[in-house]
């Protein structure tokens, strides 16, 4: 996935509340939604990192040494400038780019 170019803010910014109600019809809804799809992203970007990052592991006998790698800071400075989950998740609830499946609520799960 395409972080950097989701188009969602990097900083915090003040949202319309009617905006996430009309896509949800329920407040609660939408940050239930929002919750959940952040923590998928956030999962995503943590796994995209820690394979880069493994790149740059070190067996014992280097850890002996310390030394900077230029590329190693350079990996993480661009997840530090990327915008946050939650961002991305408001920005593609906002597009229209978040399928949400409606359970039945009627229907109840008995065990016999």
């Amino acid at each position: 996935m395409k972080f950097k170019k989701t188009g969602a803010e990097k900083s915090t910014i003040t949202r319309n509340v009617n905006n996430l109600t009309d896509k949800t019809g329920n407040i609660f809804k939408a940050v239930s939604i929002l919750a959940n799809r952040s923590k998928q992203i956030n999962e995503k970007m943590k796994e995209e990192l820690l394979s880069k990052l493994e790149e740059f592991a070190l067996d014992q006998e280097q850890l002996d040494e310390v030394f900077e790698n230029q590329e190693q800071i350079a990996v993480s400075k661009f997840y530090e400038s990327l915008p946050k989950p939650w961002a991305i998740a408001m920005q593609e609830l906002l597009n229209d780019e978040i399928y949400i499946s409606k359970i039945d609520e009627s229907e109840e799960n008995i065990v016999e």
